[in-house]
């Protein structure tokens, strides 16, 4: 049996393949109609835990239970550290978005964010049924599915490290390194010799003087390969100042260009 993997993103299609392992496939066919139907009434996520309601056959909704074995502090430590020499992941992170291949990083210390099985899963319903799971649970699983496609970090916290957690120790560890890109700000002070022809209120010309997060920031090539320059348009000055200014601006953007991609991977 699927449950229409496409168009999904990888760490929901990896929860619902857990799910399709499961060998009794009406049982799971019954929860997933569970899940659809709306039975599920409510799933709050308590720490590591979570907790929902799911209406049976009962006039009283049966309470359902879940939770993963978490990761120890020494565990997170060495996690969060992993992702924090990672500039790419970091920059992923710090966007709300899940890298593709994170899984890499638990790997390396040791660890699985998912559970292989669905026996590592430990569950429990207050309904007579002693099958586990029951479809009850299994509802839940199917709801899961969808709180991780809106919320990736959700995985995290059920592993014992909420998003805010996550998020705040990678600025910590990505900021101790934050001391060379002042460094590159005096540089940008140094400009070319053909830089001072141009008037003072053009050289502040699409300036922005608020100061940037750089651990915010994520650079990714433009889909329709346009620079910043095309992007913003005519320059309003006359024909010949207006092709000085352009030639020495696509000159500096291209260092600076590379200069940020350096900087933003962090690559050796």
């Amino acid at each position: 049996m699927s449950y229409e993997l496409e168009n999904r993103e990888w760490w929901v299609e990896r929860w619902l393949e857990l799910l399709d392992s499961y060998r009794f496939k009406k049982r799971l066919e019954r929860a997933r109609r569970y899940s659809m139907e709306g039975n599920v009434l409510r799933i709050e996520f308590k720490g590591v835990r979570v907790v929902a309601e799911v209406q049976g056959s009962e006039a009283e909704p049966y309470e359902v239970s879940l939770s993963l074995n978490p990761f120890s502090n020494e565990d997170w430590r060495y996690v969060i550290t992993t992702m924090a020499e990672k500039s790419l992941y970091s920059a992923q992170l710090l966007a709300g978005e899940m890298p593709a291949e994170i899984e890499d990083v638990f790997t390396a210390n040791g660890l699985s964010l998912f559970p292989f099985t669905l026996s590592e899963i430990h569950s429990r319903c207050t309904c007579p049924d002693k099958a586990n799971p029951c479809k009850h649970i299994g509802a839940v699983y199917y709801q899961l599915g969808d709180r991780f496609s809106e919320d990736p970090f959700v995985l995290f916290q059920l592993r014992g490290r909420t998003k805010t957690q996550i998020l705040e120790a990678l600025r910590q560890l990505r900021g101790k390194g934050s001391g060379e890109g002042r460094k590159a700000k005096k540089n940008t002070k140094k400009g070319n010799s053909k830089h001072n022809k141009i008037p003072l209120v053009m050289r502040r010309f699409w300036s922005y003087a608020e100061p940037l997060d750089t651990s915010l920031v994520v650079i990714t090539p433009p889909e329709d390969q346009q620079t910043i320059l095309d992007r913003l348009g005519p320059i309003p000055l006359p024909t010949s100042e207006a092709r000085l200014l352009h030639s020495a601006m696509i000159e500096a953007y291209g260092q600076i260009r590379q200069q940020a991609m350096i900087t933003a991977l962090n690559r050796d």
